[in-house]
């Protein structure tokens, strides 16, 4: 089981946030400062960003659901970004994706029990002609298939 991250304090968020009220457009590096700091945009953190900048805990929410790099829970100690674009799903990417879904037990963006691993879907990495391709902590790799994929989530601690 995953520890329970600790709840940041109104003034710990706002040392964060205060930096970018007076920028042009802050909300953005204001949610890029807090995923920076806590690995995900702490429940707290969107009461606190609601306030400053006058609008609604849903008009904040909406930006952090939008942006799929933005997570509202901490990520595993590895995380997987699989392509789900056109490219990869023709050479058999999705098909890949479900049997391992399925074999981990796991939905898109869920982490496993042991925090070890994340896996989320990720739309276009630019190796459409080395699909099917993800992401691995920030690697990219490309022509995929089940075995590799399955040493990959292996070697993360799946």
């Amino acid at each position: 089981m995953q520890p329970t991250p600790p709840i940041p304090t109104d003034d710990e968020i706002d040392a964060i946030l205060m930096p970018h009220k007076g920028r042009e457009g802050p909300l953005l590096p204001m949610l890029h400062g807090l995923q920076a700091e806590y690995g995900h945009i702490p429940a707290p953190a969107i009461s606190r960003i609601a306030h400053i900048m006058n609008m609604t805990r849903a008009e904040v929410h909406g930006v952090v659901s939008f942006y799929h790099d933005f997570r509202e829970k901490p990520a595993g100690r590895h995380v997987v970004k699989i392509c789900c674009a056109e490219a990869c799903q023709s050479v058999g990417g999705d098909v890949m994706v479900e049997e391992t879904l399925a074999k981990l037990g796991l939905d898109w963006h869920a982490t496993t029990p042991n925090g070890a691993l994340t896996v989320e879907p990720v739309y276009c990495l630019g190796l459409c002609a080395c699909g099917p391709a993800a992401m691995v902590d920030g690697k990219v790799v490309g022509r995929l298939d089940a075995p590799r994929l399955e040493r990959i989530l292996t070697e993360a601690g799946a």
